[in-house]
C-alpha cells in the first residue's frame, strides 16, 4: 500500500499480468469466466462514514463472497496497525479471518477495494491456483480480482496529487487499467463510469491503449502498416534462411517445418495463449482456450 509515498507507474509487470490471464482461463475455463460478466456494482460495496465500521465491513465482505461465488465461506473482518493494506489467514475454512489496516477506519470508502483483493486470495486458495514467489502470486491475485469484476475498486482507490498519494495492490495504476480494459473488451463494459478518482480514469485510458495494441499486432489483420512491413521482412527472412524463432521486440515467432509450410505463433490478444497457424496468407484462427476468432494475414 502506497500511503503518501511514491507510486510506481507504467507496465513493469506486464509479462506476469499476461501469464495470469492465461492461467485464469486454463484453470477456470471459458464458460466459468463468462459467468463473471457483471462487475461488482458500486451500490453493493458503498460505505458511508455514518455506517457502523464492523457491520459495514462484514456486509461488504459478504457481497464480495457472493460475487466470487463462495457461498460457504465466512469472512471475519478486524482492524489493526500493520504495514500492508490487509491480510487474510488462509486456513481450511469455512471461516477466514481478514485484518484490515487501521487506516481504513477513517478511509472507509476504500474498504471494498482492500476486501476485494483479500477475498480473491480465498478464491484462488480454494482453486489451488498460485504462482511461485510472493510478488508474482500477488500480481496474479490483483489480475484475477480485476478480470473477474471487482478490481475496478482497487484502481479507484488510487489517488495522487502534489501533497499525498494512495494506491492499493501490487499492480501499477496503468496495469490495473490494462486488465480492466482486457475485461471490458470481452464483456463490452465501460468501467470508467464508476471511477470517483480522476487519476484512476487517466490510468484506465493508458491501460486501454496498451490493451488495444495487443489487438493490432501482426499477423492479425488489424496490425498497422509499420507492423505489417516488419512482419513481411521477418517472414521473408524465415522462408529464405529456413530458420525459426522469435526476433527481439515482436510477439510472433516463425517455426520451420520440413514436412509442411512455415508456421507462425503469436499470443491470443484476449487470453495471451500462443496460437500457431500456417503461413499461407489470409486465415481465420480460433483460440481453443478463450474461443476468440482471429482474422490473420500470415
Amino acid at each position: 500500500m502506497a500511503n503518501g509515498g511514491p507510486v510506481q507507474h507504467g507496465f513493469p509487470h506486464l509479462e506476469t499480468v499476461r501469464a495470469s490471464i492465461t492461467a485464469l482461463y486454463r484453470r477456470l475455463s471459458y464458460d466459468t469466466i463468462q459467468t463473471f460478466s457483471a462487475s461488482v456494482a458500486p451500490a453493493d460495496v458503498a460505505f458511508a462514514d455514518t455506517d457502523d465500521l464492523h457491520l459495514g465491513a462484514q456486509r461488504v465482505a459478504r457481497e464480495l463472497v457472493r460475487h466470487y461465488r463462495l457461498p460457504d465461506a465466512r469472512l471475519i473482518v478486524g482492524f489493526r496497525e500493520m504495514q500492508h493494506a490487509a491480510n487474510v489467514e488462509l486456513a481450511a475454512g469455512p471461516e477466514y479471518f481478514v485484518e484490515l489496516n487501521d487506516r481504513f477506519r477513517t478511509h472507509r470508502r476504500d474498504i471494498g477495494a482492500a476486501l476485494a483483493h483479500e477475498v480473491m486470495h480465498v478464491y484462488l486458495h480454494r482453486l489451488g491456483l498460485s504462482f511461485p514467489g510472493t510478488r508474482d502470486n500477488e500480481i496474479l491475485t490483483d489480475t484475477a480480482t480485476t478480470y473477474l469484476g471487482a478490481g475496478w475498486l482497487l484502481l479507484d482507490a488510487y489517488r495522487e496529487d502534489s501533497a499525498s498519494s494512495q494506491k492499493l495492490g501490487y499492480l501499477t495504476p496503468e496495469e490495473f487499467g490494462y486488465v480492466l480494459a482486457k475485461r471490458a473488451l470481452v464483456f463490452s463494459e465501460d468501467p470508467s463510469v464508476w471511477f470517483t478518482s480522476p487519476q484512476a480514469y487517466t490510468a484506465y485510458v493508458k491501460g486501454l491503449a496498451e490493451a488495444r495494441r495487443d489487438e493490432e499486432q501482426p499477423p492479425l489483420t488489424a496490425a498497422g502498416w509499420a507492423g505489417r512491413r516488419r512482419y513481411a521482412r521477418d517472414r521473408r527472412h524465415a522462408q529464405d534462411q529456413h530458420v525459426g524463432g522469435a526476433r527481439p521486440g515482436v510477439p510472433y515467432a516463425f517455426t520451420p517445418d520440413g514436412r509442411g509450410p512455415l508456421q507462425v505463433s503469436f499470443p491470443c490478444p484476449t487470453c495471451q495463449q500462443r496460437i500457431r497457424v500456417p503461413v499461407r496468407g489470409r486465415v481465420r484462427a480460433r483460440c481453443g482456450l478463450c474461443r476468440t476468432v482471429l482474422e490473420c494475414d500470415t
